[in-house]
Order: C-alpha cells, then structure tokens, then sequence
C-alpha cells in the first residue's frame, strides 16, 4: 500500500540527517542527473564510486506514494542510506524523485497508472547506468521497495538487459486489502488516532475496487487513498508474483519481520509460494526490521518513522555481497 504519507520534500527533511556509520564517503561522488522527457522530466542523483574498474549499477525505485529520490520520511531517508551504503561498496546507484512527487500536475491525472508512474523513468535510468563508464553493462539491477518492489518484476520484463531484482518489503496482497487490514490493524493500536468510521471507509472502498461496479468513470474520491479508477483497474489485474516467476534473472527478496504493512503472512507468502519452483531466488526476513528495513525491538507504528534511524547494515551489507557474488542458486541464502 502506498507508503507516502509520510513523504517530506528534499529540502524540508535535509536538515538532521547524517550519514550511516557504514557509508564511507570518501569512496564515491554524487552528480545531478535527468530522467524522462519532455515535460515529466525527473531530477535525480548518481552515486558513483571513484574505482575505475566498471562494475555493477543499481536503479532505486520508492515505494507508493509521491516520494522523493531519497524516500524520505519525517527525518529518514532511507533510500539515500542504501545509495550511499551500496556506494560505498563499489556499485554505482540512481535514485530520483517520482513523477508524483515532481509533477502535481502528473499527479492528479485521472487516467494515472502504476506503470506511468514507475516504468519510463525506470527504464530510462537502466539505460543511464548501462552507458556510464562506471557500470558494467551486464550488471545492471533494479532494487525496488514496497510498491517499487511490487513493479520491479514488470520493469525487468521490459527490459530483459536487467541482471536481477531486489526486492524489499514488497507486496503481493491484493493492495485493496492490505489497506483494511492496516487500516484495521492501526485501529487496534492507535485507537484514539483511527476512529471506526475511518475503517468502515476502507473497507467500503475496497469493496468498490472489487466489485463489477469499478469503471474507468468511478471518481477517485470513492477509492482507497484517492487514487483514479484507472490505478485500480490495472492493480486488479496485475500479478507480481506470477510475472516474477517467469524471469530468468536472479530475484533477491527481503522482508522486515516488524513490518506491519507488507507482511511475512499476507504478502512474503505470495512470494515463497509462487517462486518455490524459480532456481534463482533467495529470500531472506530480518526479525527485527520495520517496513523501512530500520531495526528495532518495540511493534512498529507509524510515530516510529519520525524517529531517526537508518537502514539496517546487515541489510546493506546482504545486498551489496549478492549484487557481487551471491546472484546465484544458494540454499544458505534461503530463509
């Protein structure tokens, strides 16, 4: 489900972040880069290491919701952690700011789709890395969280120069109903924050995107998070798992143990169960990790975004190892 309501601009949430202990930053530079064209055109950010030998490149896609390049929630940034961290390891990563978060226009258009909204300019930045002096061109990835893990499989069918996927937190419930059930969830923990009537709303929502009474026509204010009919059409009819399953690249699929929105019993079970047959898939949970991969023993909530964190090293450290030599069938990475 989307995960934007806690998106702060760039420029808002810049101010308190401070670097990981596992980013080294004397080992890459940053430069502006463009992606897309005319007038969805997106700013974004390449992490370039200073070797000189090519090597891997990863794409960075956001999950649900107007984000910017760096995922940014209250103080966090999560997706800035995972740059900086792979960076520092010797990939060179690009991230940009979602044309929802750019383009308001783009936005609010009635017939916006998650594929408008995600694949031109994850296409666009695989054909960056592919050309830069830095990235060999055969190893090239897409790392995509929450809903950006959920199209990552759809962007590598469109691009079969993709070297692999990794997937963190990435949903696989219908996203309908994952809405009731956090929605429902947040209701049992916070109950003076989400009142019934607030439920009772998801679920005669949800209930729209399910029924025959969906059109294109159906107002977006009658739908979940007030996204068009359009969105939902195509939700209902796309399958992560199954498009997954029929890719010959490597799929590295993480999942966070506290997540409370994407879940090991809702949504990692689409996964585990569609891709149990798939020779190059490995899968791997972090009991203590959040929705954003940040470590914690308490239940997770959404108060606990605004607290700073950053993404956890072991997490960073598993991705940079099987971007290096771990794409491969390994029954140790299995969880």
């Amino acid at each position: 489900m989307p995960d934007g309501a806690a998106a702060q601009s760039t420029s808002k949430a810049e101010v308190g972040w401070v670097p990981p202990a596992y980013v080294e930053p004397g080992r890459f530079s940053e430069y502006e880069v463009s992606l897309g064209t005319g007038e969805l055109t997106v700013p974004g950010t390449m992490s370039v290491p200073r070797e000189q030998t090519p090597g891997a490149g990863v794409v960075l896609l956001a999950g649900g919701g107007p984000f910017d390049r760096d995922e940014t929630s209250g103080p966090n940034k999560p997706l800035k952690d995972l740059a900086w961290g792979l960076a520092s390891r010797g990939a060179t990563v690009v991230r940009f700011d979602k044309p929802t978060h750019t383009h308001r226009d783009f936005a609010a258009a009635p017939d916006l789709t998650m594929t408008k909204e995600y694949v031109p300019h994850a296409l666009d930045a695989i054909d960056l890395l592919r050309r830069h002096r830095s990235v060999d061109p055969e190893r090239v990835f897409v790392l995509g969280h929450s809903m950006g893990g959920k199209i990552a499989p759809a962007i590598a069918a469109a691009a079969p120069t993709v070297a692999g996927l990794i997937i963190m937190a990435g949903d696989t419930q219908p996203m309908q109903h994952a809405a009731v059930r956090v929605v429902e969830h947040l209701a049992d923990m916070l109950p003076d924050q989400v009142p019934p009537a607030a439920v009772e709303t998801f679920r005669q929502q949800a209930a729209l995107v399910d029924s025959a009474a969906l059109t294109s026509s159906t107002p977006a204010t009658d739908l979940p998070f007030g996204l068009p009919a359009p969105y939902w059409l195509e939700l209902r009819d796309y399958d992560p798992v199954s498009i997954a399953a029929g890719l010959d690249v490597p799929m590295l699929i993480l999942q966070g143990g506290r997540d409370y929105q994407v879940t090991i019993a809702d949504d990692l079970v689409g996964w585990r169960t569609g891709l149990a047959a798939h020779p190059r898939t490995d899968i791997r949970v972090y009991d203590a990790d959040d929705h954003l991969f940040f470590p914690g023993t308490e239940p997770s909530t959404p108060a606990g975004y605004q607290t700073p964190q950053h993404v956890d090293p072991a997490v960073v450290a598993d991705i940079a190892r099987w971007i290096e030599h771990g794409n491969v069938p390994s029954p140790s990475w299995r969880a």
